[in-house]
């Protein structure tokens, strides 16, 4: 069914338009539910939607060429996927995934094709999202391409790292077979690697949140390995690189 005119004006991507193609949108537009762990797109579909995330949280990922699931990043509600099948007209590049319970909204590629060559705003806010794309695909391979495992995981952590007026905190944080999937390890790998984290300080869980005492730590963790932490912490850095050495 048509989703609710102010739903669609609360889109960010659509946000400026005129009444009239507001309305125009809500009534082209579709929504539907997906349940934890549903599949929203599958890699290799026709790319016949335009897809926007109202509510929940989504995960990109694909399969390597041996069978290894890769989690490329999370889609937040307001944002838009699918975009580059509705561009190119090519199947879907990769797998979209529901990490929670989800409404996702769908825009037929015709009159999304429409709006993106045919309003400047719009246009403008497609071309900023591709540059974003871009560079987060960057850092993911950049991570990725980290040999070790473990500065992989604190690697993934630092990019979650957000400032607040109480410091750096990590909220809302994936479950750990959810980390897992983006730096291609195992949970067990994440939950070590998390427990290091804690029993030296350098971060502290208080309910859901994670306090960053030691930002630069973590820098460090993620950059050189915790055989480079300062003296008084690399007592037991030897020990998780064997360990990660030998899962």
């Amino acid at each position: 069914m048509p989703i609710a005119l102010e739903t669609a004006a609360n889109i960010p991507l659509f946000k400026g338009l005129d009444q009239e193609t507001l309305i125009t949108v809500a009534k082209l537009m579709s929504s539907r539910s997906f349940l934890s762990h549903d599949i929203v797109l599958r890699k290799g579909d026709e790319a016949d939607h335009l897809c926007f995330l109202l509510a929940g949280q989504l995960q990109v990922v694909d399969v390597t060429e041996d069978g290894r699931e890769i989690g490329i990043h999370f889609i937040s509600p307001g944002a838009y996927f699918g975009e580059l099948s509705v561009i190119d007209g090519a199947p879907r590049s990769a797998s979209i995934v529901s990490v929670k319970p989800s409404e996702v909204a769908f825009l037929p590629t015709a009159q999304a094709r429409a709006l993106i060559f045919n309003r400047p705003l719009v246009a403008e806010r497609f071309l900023t999202h591709f540059a974003q794309i871009v560079r987060a695909s960057s850092r993911q391979r950049t991570l990725l391409s980290i040999p070790n495992a473990f500065q992989r995981v604190f690697a993934q952590l630092q990019q979650f790292v957000r400032d607040t007026n109480e410091g750096q905190v990590i909220e809302g944080l994936p479950k750990q077979h959810e980390i897992a999937i983006m730096v291609n390890t195992s949970r067990e790998t994440v939950s070590r690697a998390l427990h290091t984290l804690m029993k030296l300080n350098i971060v502290e869980k208080k309910g859901t949140i994670f306090i960053v005492n030691r930002p630069d730590q973590l820098k460090t963790a993620a950059v050189a390995g915790l055989d480079e932490m300062p003296a008084t912490n690399a007592n037991n850095g030897p020990k998780v690189e064997k360990a990660e050495k030998a899962a």
